[in-house]
């Protein structure tokens, strides 16, 4: 048996294979995140949780931004 990868973009093109009327398997492909840009994250969810975060108002928006 050979096993093919192939990455469909849309619905269209993995109707497009199952008209050939081939067994196959559907999986998500897992692309890992860049590590520099997970840990901003994890550090930005434990300022939120430490409380470290600064709350705007809509009308206030324009001027806590300066513009």
């Amino acid at each position: 048996m050979t096993t093919f990868t192939i990455r469909t973009e849309n619905k269209e093109q993995v109707n497009a294979l199952k008209a050939f009327k081939i067994k196959f398997e559907v999986g998500k492909e897992e692309v890992p995140y860049n590590s520099e840009f997970v840990a901003k994250i994890a550090e930005s969810e434990q300022q939120y949780k430490d409380g470290s975060y600064t709350t705007v108002k809509k009308e206030d928006l324009k001027e806590f931004l300066g513009l």
